[in-house]
């Protein structure tokens, strides 16, 4: 028996007791509570996302024609996919498009919350212009860009007419179609970025930007060791959404181009629609789904491998 035993009051004890026991029945409260919250997110996640999920790889090894129906074919769908040249192709595209979307809308999305996250002059006004093609139907996106991408008298050849330069067919050159999405991509998901990026920056406390200030650090070198290390979790949850956004553009594709002109713009999800909906490869198609998952896993995993060093996620 320890000093410490001897001098506790008789009835300490006891009275702890019941203390834990309250504190038990608190926190098991709060589990309970906290569990009813998540219910119907569970619940959609398991119902449209989970078992549609376990569906799709099922479907993958077999030859179904009509979602249920098939025979169980095992990795022959699989071996088809990689000698397909469309299918590489859509892949390829898929991945081009998101090498060159999500950095790019990255960078900006971030210079311009940077920039609004400034004392300036209306900056709610432009919060909510940046915003605007966000809650805006992806339909009415691609008619506005179908105006200004017009060969004739869209406002993208008006302008390369006003500097001297040559009109461009912008969707319908094969060159030119593709990047010509990817500058629509980048617009669209300008302001959702944005508003994230935006609320991490206010998260910041100004005592560490005034801190660096007043020891003579430059706006840069404040932005660069304070700053950014402070979004390092954003950045890695604005990497997550824009990869996995961009590997399923469809509405854009199917829209302004439907995947035109010669498959120019025939990317993975446009693919895997055509074989399910208008060939009803349904097999096929669920194994291009499959194939489309693990992408977009390896390339989170290479951006988190690339922020880890120096954000330390």
């Amino acid at each position: 028996m320890t000093v410490e035993t001897l001098e506790r009051p008789v009835g300490a004890a006891a009275d702890e007791r019941p203390d834990r026991r309250r504190r038990g029945g608190v926190e098991r409260a709060k589990a309970r509570a906290g569990w009813l919250l998540l219910a119907p997110a569970l619940l959609h996640s398991v119902i449209f996302i989970a078992l549609p999920g376990l569906m799709a790889v099922y479907l993958s090894f077999t030859n179904a024609r009509v979602a249920g129906q098939g025979t169980w074919i095992g990795l022959q769908n699989y071996v088809d996919l990689f000698a397909d040249a469309q299918f590489l192709s859509a892949l390829k595209r898929t991945l081009l498009y998101t090498i060159a979307v999500v950095p790019v809308a990255m960078a900006l999305s971030l210079v311009v919350a940077v920039g609004l996250n400034q004392k300036i002059p209306g900056r709610a006004l432009f919060r909510t212009l940046f915003y605007v093609p966000v809650v805006t139907s992806s339909v009415a996106v691609a008619a506005v860009w179908l105006w200004i991408y017009n060969p004739a008298a869209g406002l993208g050849n008006q302008v390369l007419s006003f500097f001297g330069l040559a009109r461009s067919g912008w969707l319908t050159d094969p060159d030119v179609a593709l990047p010509a999405l990817m500058v629509v991509g980048v617009w669209q998901g300008l302001g959702a970025k944005m508003i994230i990026y935006l609320a991490a920056l206010q998260s910041i406390s100004p005592d560490l930007i005034e801190a660096a200030t007043l020891d003579g650090a430059s706006r840069w070198q404040t932005f660069w060791n304070v700053t950014w290390p402070g979004l390092a979790p954003v950045h890695f949850f604005v990497l997550v959404t824009s990869i996995a956004s961009s590997f399923q553009v469809f509405d854009l594709v199917y829209v302004t181009t439907g995947g035109g002109p010669a498959n120019a713009t025939n990317v993975l999800t446009f693919d895997i629609f055509t074989n399910a909906f208008e060939r009803l490869h349904i097999g096929y198609a669920s194994a291009e789904t499959v194939i489309m998952l693990v992408f977009v896993g390896i390339l989170i995993s290479l951006g988190r491998l690339s922020l880890r060093d120096r954000e330390g996620l």
